[in-house]
């Protein structure tokens, strides 16, 4: 795989390398919703939801749409949500596994 590809992934799955964004990608995964209505899903300050939704924004998995005063967010399309779906579908089947990594390693 060419070093351009393996970076432009590694950007992508940074999207999904954090708590709150998982939480956020959770709660609008099946109906969009404003910042406030996230921040009552996700444990976090509406500058730090805000700043993670940017992330999310950039990393291509969730679009806005402004609505008057308010910003709707939700998820680029279904196969983010089937990925999502996915990701937990995996996680039963490797979960053991997973809790038994204590192991983090650092970028370089």
């Amino acid at each position: 795989m060419a070093t351009q590809d393996l970076d432009l992934k590694v950007k992508f799955l940074h999207g999904f390398s954090n708590k709150i964004r998982i939480q956020i990608l959770d709660s609008i995964k099946d109906k969009e919703k404003t910042v406030s209505q996230i921040m009552d899903d996700v444990d976090g300050s509406q500058s730090s939801i805000s700043q993670h939704l940017a992330c999310l924004r950039g990393c291509g998995l969730i679009v806005g749409r402004q609505e008057g005063k308010y910003m709707y967010y939700r998820l680029l399309n279904d196969k983010v949500r089937h990925l999502l779906n996915m990701f937990d579908d995996v996680l039963m089947d490797v979960q053991t596994g997973v809790m038994s990594c204590d192991r983090q390693i650092d970028d370089e």
